[in-house]
């Protein structure tokens, strides 16, 4: 990775730098390259679709939902006691 650091008069910096030195002020100026992050993967496809293979897809409605999740608490409430 490159790397570039100056020492410079903070005059020759931009006016909202300059502002917050001061303009007599020497500073340090460290340039370097920022890596580039992917906002996408290389194929295209979202992390959804790349996994969609481990999603559980176990329900059909909202009452096979209410009852899963009775059976659950049914299920929970026997091994409190």
């Amino acid at each position: 990775m490159n790397k570039i650091v100056r020492t410079w008069p903070a005059s020759a910096l931009p006016q909202e730098v300059r502002d917050l030195f001061g303009a007599d002020a020497q500073v340090k100026v460290t340039i370097e390259p920022v890596e580039a992050q992917a906002e996408t993967p290389v194929d295209g496809r979202s992390w959804w679709e790349r996994n969609k293979h481990i999603r559980r897809d176990y329900f059909k409605s909202a009452e096979e939902i209410d009852a899963y999740i009775a059976e659950l608490r049914d299920e929970w409430s026997h091994r409190e006691r």
